[in-house]
């Protein structure tokens, strides 16, 4: 048997593979610390384009985890490792993983999307997926939203990058609607009169655009005044529900009816 502690072959061993190995031992210390510089530099740059805090941690994470492999890889070169059956064998083993994790992959690129392109950001309130609430976190494989009955939704990225989307958040105002009804033979000057009042005595309601107030249906059962406001996005429920309360209160006090679904029933006596 060949004596592996045998002198004359550790002294070979040494003088082939010694200079390789530190040589390849220095680059990947220098190579290390570059890549710290490289990532730094980079996640400054991000900085001062203020650039959202997820999407510059995605970005510095990845630069850093593509140039460590890529460095080992010349490092593995450098120490006289075959590097193409080692690429080979990753890449048919990338390929199998890719394949396993198709659904997750998809995720992956659709938080990618959602970074750079920023359809929505923390703190939106959305409407996604079925789901409406205010954007707490955006993650890669995933989005969280919270509900206003707070409910935590996770979302995964894939289809929120490639579906339709609402974002609440978008415009700084948002114009609410209400639909109000009023008896047949109830007087509908004083109806559109009463309304205005309402209007002009909510100071949250913009008067650019102008509020508007028509008379948009006769109903089966009503006279239904429609009636378009523009208010402040955070403005938008408080105004919508107290207006609803206002009408119901003082529509009465005025002698307006409001009226309910009703049905005439006849009947016929036979022989």
């Amino acid at each position: 048997m060949e004596n592996l502690f045998d002198p004359a072959r550790l002294t070979d061993l040494v003088t082939n593979y010694g200079p390789r190995l530190l040589g390849a031992l220095l680059v990947l210390i220098i190579g290390w610390k570059v890549i710290g510089i490289i990532t730094g530099r980079i996640g400054k740059a991000m900085e001062k384009k203020d650039i959202e805090l997820s999407l510059k941690s995605f970005v510095r994470s990845l630069v850093s985890i593509l140039l460590k492999v890529l460095l080992i890889i010349s490092v593995l070169g450098m120490i006289g490792i075959q590097m193409t059956a080692f690429i080979a064998i990753l890449g048919a083993a990338g390929l199998a993983v890719g394949l396993a994790l198709s659904g997750t992959l998809q995720n992956f690129a659709g938080g990618v999307l959602i970074l750079l392109f920023r359809p929505f950001k923390v703190g939106d309130f959305i409407d996604a997926q079925g789901y409406m609430g205010t954007v707490r976190e955006i993650q890669i494989f995933n989005t969280t939203l919270k509900t206003p009955d707070n409910k935590t939704v996770i979302i995964p990225n894939g289809g929120l990058s490639t579906s339709s989307m609402v974002n609440f958040s978008t415009e700084p105002t948002r114009r609410v609607d209400w639909t109000f009804g009023i008896a047949y033979g109830d007087d509908s000057n004083l109806a559109r009169e009463v309304l205005n009042g309402l209007i002009n005595d909510e100071k949250r309601i913009l008067q650019d655009p102008a509020p508007a107030i028509v008379l948009s249906e006769l109903g089966d059962s009503s006279v239904n005044f429609t009636v378009r406001a523009w208010v402040n996005a955070g403005d938008f429920w408080p105004v919508f529900f107290e207006m609803n309360e206002k009408v119901y209160r003082i529509f009465p006090e005025k002698g307006l009816n409001i009226p309910f679904p009703q049905m005439d029933v006849h009947l016929h006596k036979t022989e």
